[in-house]
């Protein structure tokens, strides 16, 4: 993985409880618990956002769409 680095400006106190956790190993390094920070929060906007864009489908109108042509499935396929 190709990374690169960046400047970035933290509250004092949240600094210090970064350097409590590693301190006590739960995270390796400061950098590791920012980028872990980032991407969770990265994938929560982007799940919040799958979310919202899901909830302006009418499920009527995908439920037809879903069946649309299946009325002759059923012949298609062997009865087991």
């Amino acid at each position: 993985m190709s990374v690169s680095k960046v400047a970035i400006s933290l509250d004092k106190n949240l600094l210090q409880i970064i350097d409590r956790l590693v301190r006590e190993k739960i995270f390796p390094s400061r950098s590791k618990i920012i980028q872990e920070a980032v991407r969770d929060k990265v994938e929560k906007i982007n799940t919040n956002r799958l979310a919202r864009e899901c909830a302006k489908l009418d499920p009527l109108e995908e439920q037809a769409l879903a069946e649309e042509g299946m009325e002759h499935e059923g012949e298609i396929w062997p009865e087991y």
